[in-house]
């Protein structure tokens, strides 16, 4: 059973909603954040990256940057650029990109299903990349980027956001980048009670993406019931901001891989090793894409080529019968070389949203050989999740992106 709460959010008033709203904070790279929060000084951006506050020669993980968070974040409520619910509720947030919507409800979720597995998890995490979140949490005593989920359509859910969706949402905004951004607040008593009670009976909700930041919000909700001995498990820092969104509205772009050369090969030579693994089915001038599971497109020397994985090594098996994984244990590991893409230098990984076009121009520069992948399906991601398995590096990438800064949940 899943526990899933309405709560109190702190989020931008109508008219600073554009403005605030942020990318996550780790789409940039430090010298891509500190220029985006110079173009954009009212951007999320600056709050979620403090360090764009300081001179570059400032250690961004020093004491002094996240307290400037925290500042910040007080300072900008105090400015009344933010409003404060004084009840708890559910909001709904749907995102449009290229005429397609998702809706997601904007809750809190327990940390005690995150430790028991009712929140169920396909990617490992970085200790390392979790410290840097789980300081920014816990001196802001705030989450500020939401946990995008997962959920299998409900039809009591889907009740409710059709019904609240057609009054006035509180934002409507297009971003710079074309992606409309629409939010409406779940204030009636029975509504909010449909969605706790059709999420009470859930088995299991996913995480699509954001597991580095679920990972730091539960350390700090662990670290504040150290902290606390009394807890009664009703606190806020014993819940998680997230967007949950039924699987049946969600899109995973492919997640292609380029490599920096052919592992001491000639291409005519890797041509001739593939022919024991794929069965060329079609080549090109042109950018060929995959269309079924099972295969990939491979660019190399300027051509393209459609690779199908021939029958006999296709796996049923959640993890190994992945593309990816197929991809990477007949070709990329025993031909190329590269043993974990984890760590290996020579291996890079292009979102899928892209395009085709990225890979042309990586082999054009600095790579030999590119690999466009049919992308992981919701189920595959489910199946491995209920499996209890993990999903190789770099196998899903989500569209579009939940912008920080229009809900925080304050611990």
């Amino acid at each position: 059973m899943a526990t899933i709460i309405p709560f109190k959010a702190i989020r931008p008033t109508k008219e600073e909603a554009a403005t605030i709203a942020a990318l996550p904070y780790d789409v940039y790279s430090r010298k891509e954040a500190y220029e985006k929060v110079k173009e954009q000084p009212a951007s999320f951006l600056a709050i979620d990256r403090p360090e764009t506050q300081f001179s570059t020669d400032v250690d961004m993980y020093s004491e002094a940057v996240y307290n400037k968070a925290a500042q910040m974040l007080n300072q900008w409520i105090d400015e009344g650029r933010f409003i404060k619910d004084d009840s708890d509720f559910y909001y709904l947030y749907e995102l449009t990109m290229d005429g397609r919507s998702q809706t997601g409800i904007v809750a809190c979720a327990s940390i005690d299903d995150y430790q028991n597995s009712v929140i169920k998890k396909h990617e490992n995490t970085r200790a390392e990349k979790e410290q840097d979140r789980i300081h920014h949490v816990d001196t802001c005593s705030a989450q500020t980027g939401p946990i995008f989920l997962a959920y299998k359509s409900d039809s009591m859910i889907n009740g409710v956001v059709s019904k609240t969706k057609t009054k006035p949402p509180v934002y409507d905004f297009t971003a710079e980048d074309g992606i409309r951004h629409r939010c409406w607040v779940i204030d009636k008593m029975m509504d909010k009670a449909l969605i706790t009670t059709a999420f009470d009976k859930m088995a299991s909700i996913y995480i699509a993406d954001g597991h580095h930041r679920a990972a730091s919000a539960v350390k700090v909700g662990l670290k504040r019931r150290a902290e606390n001995p009394g807890y009664t498990g009703k606190e806020d820092f014993n819940f998680f901001l997230s967007v949950l969104f039924p699987d049946e509205e969600l899109k995973i772009y492919d997640y292609n891989r380029v490599v920096k050369d052919l592992n001491g090969m000639a291409p005519e030579e890797l041509l001739e090793e593939l022919d024991s693994v794929v069965d060329i089915l079609e080549t090109s001038d042109s950018p060929i894409r995959p269309k079924l599971k099972g295969q990939w497109s491979m660019l190399l020397e300027n051509t393209w080529y459609l690779c199908q994985v021939k029958s006999e090594l296709l796996v049923n098996d959640p993890v190994e019968g992945l593309d990816v994984s197929l991809l990477q244990n007949l070709v990329l590991e025993p031909l190329l070389g590269i043993e974990d893409p984890k760590t290996d230098s020579r291996i890079d990984f292009v979102g899928g949203i892209r395009g085709l076009e990225e890979l042309e121009r990586r082999c054009k520069s600095d790579c030999k050989v590119a690999f466009a992948m049919y992308p992981t399906s919701i189920q595959e991601l489910f199946d491995v999740a209920d499996a209890g398995l993990l999903m190789p590096p770099k196998s899903t990438w989500f569209e579009p992106k939940l912008r920080s800064g229009l809900f925080i949940h304050k611990i």
